[in-house]
């Protein structure tokens, strides 16, 4: 029986924001939901967040080279990620390109906390063998996931990722699709082609990224195509 398994991510302000965000995803019954701490204002109450649901939770950090809001040093990001791994979350997500890799994934498994090493082309979808060469990248570092996200330029791109899925989840848990309008195919399909999960936005106005779906127009999808 195929299990398809969908991550929503939520972009809170405030703590009170993202327990109100969570919940509204455990609503729409999601199986991951990814806390994106750089849109938080303050991190200093990440145990609250981290214990207000049974959902598995996945603390994200990025930095605005990577698309995210959080400007701070490297090692201030290090310190967050860190501080919301101690507090229990359940996976933390750490761009391959961080320094300190292998000794934020070791202080992760450390303390039993799951990495998701992550890799986004914002340009393109490279070939296929350089998306292998990402993937052994991710899995030498001890990647519990591996998240492999790139842009769809043209359709052809999604057959190209969707071959990759088909191929990689073989060897790894892996999460990888398109972004842009032109990659909601591979949102939709990855995880039946063996993607871990996708990804898609709890609502409307809330989207992280370009092409993403919302959890209820991608439930409706898999309904029509008879997949849940």
């Amino acid at each position: 029986m195929l299990t398809i398994k969908i991550c929503v991510p939520v972009p809170p302000q405030t703590v009170s924001e993202a327990l109100d965000l969570i919940q509204k995803a455990e609503s729409q019954r999601a199986d991951f939901i990814e806390v994106r701490l750089d849109s938080l204002d303050r991190h200093n109450q990440l145990a609250d967040i981290a214990n207000c649901s049974n959902v598995p939770l996945i603390a994200t950090n990025r930095s605005t080279k990577s698309q995210g809001k959080f400007s701070g040093s490297e090692a201030q990001r290090k310190k967050v990620l860190l501080d919301a791994a101690e507090e229990g979350f359940d996976y933390v997500d750490v761009e391959l390109s961080t320094p300190w890799l292998k000794e934020i994934i070791n202080t992760l498994r450390e303390i039993d906390v799951k990495p998701v090493v992550s890799f986004h082309d914002f340009n393109e979808t490279p070939s296929m063998s350089q998306l292998n060469g990402i993937l052994k990248k991710q899995i030498e570092s001890g990647a519990d996931v591996c998240k492999i996200v790139t842009t769809a330029k043209i359709l052809e791109d999604n057959l190209t990722v969707l071959d990759f899925v088909s191929k990689a989840c073989k060897t790894a848990r892996i999460v990888c699709f398109s972004m842009g309008e032109l990659g909601k195919p591979s949102r939709l399909l990855s995880p039946v082609f063996g993607g871990f999960f996708t990804i898609a936005a709890l609502e409307s106005d809330r989207k992280t990224a370009s092409g993403q779906l919302t959890i209820q127009e991608m439930r409706m999808a898999y309904k029509a195509l008879g997949l849940i």
